[in-house]
C-alpha cells in the first residue's frame, strides 16, 4: 500500500469525488486513503504482456481483461482498489455506492513490484479472498520468469499453482493456459 495521503479520514462518497479529480489512483480502505506509486518499465510491460496474452485467449469467449484503471472493490472489507489487471466473466457486477466499482472479479493479476510485494501477497490478497466471484489471484515476478497463482478449490481453500520458464499455468476461472515465456519474452535488445 502506499503511503497515506491525509491523516483526516474520508467516507467513501468523498473518495469518490477525491478520486474523480486526482490524476493519481487512489486505495481506500476504512476512511484512509492510500496513494499508489508508479511501476517501473518492467512492471508496465509485464502487466502489458498478460493482457496481451489474457486478451487473445479470451477473444471468443464471455470474458473481457481490464487493466489497471479498473476499481476493485471488496464488499466485505470495504477496500477499493486497482489490481494490475482485472478478468470478469459473464455479467459485470458493480458496487451500489460506486457504479465504476466492479465486485465481481474472477481473475486479479499482480504484477510484484519491490515496494509492494509484501502488501500484495499479504493483506491485499487477505482481502481478495472474500470476493465470492473470484476463483484465482496470479502473482507475476519482477525478478524471474515466475508465476504464483492461487486458485480457491471446492472446498473454498486456496491451493498454489506455480510455473517457472518454459512453463505453462492453466487459467481455470478464465478456461486459458498462460504461458510464462509468451510473458516474458523481451523483444528490444
Amino acid at each position: 500500500m502506499g503511503e497515506a495521503v491525509a491523516r483526516t479520514r474520508l467516507a467513501y462518497p468523498e473518495y469518490l469525488v477525491q478520486e474523480a479529480r486526482s490524476a493519481t489512483k487512489h486505495e481506500w480502505l476504512d476512511g484512509e486513503v492510500f496513494a499508489m506509486s508508479g511501476g517501473t518499465p518492467e512492471h508496465a510491460a509485464l502487466a502489458a504482456a498478460v493482457a496481451g496474452e489474457l486478451r487473445s485467449a479470451l477473444r471468443d469467449r464471455p470474458c473481457r481483461v481490464f487493466s489497471s484503471d479498473l476499481r476493485i472493490r471488496v464488499q466485505a472489507t470495504g477496500l477499493a482498489t486497482y489490481p494490475d489487471l482485472s478478468v470478469v466473466c459473464g455479467r459485470l457486477e458493480t458496487h451500489p455506492e460506486d457504479a465504476d466499482a466492479v465486485v465481481n472479479p474472477a481473475l486479479l493479476v499482480e504484477v510484484l513490484s519491490d515496494s509492494t510485494e509484501a502488501y500484495d501477497r499479504g493483506e491485499k490478497f487477505r482481502q481478495y479472498r472474500t470476493i465470492p466471484a473470484l476463483r484465482e489471484v496470479l502473482f507475476v515476478s519482477q525478478h524471474a520468469p515466475r508465476f504464483e497463482l492461487y486458485r480457491r478449490g471446492d472446498s473454498g481453500t486456496w491451493e498454489l499453482h506455480e510455473a517457472g520458464a518454459g512453463e505453462s499455468l492453466a487459467l481455470a476461472s478464465v478456461g486459458c493456459p498462460l504461458a510464462v515465456d509468451d510473458v516474458y519474452r523481451n523483444p528490444l535488445p
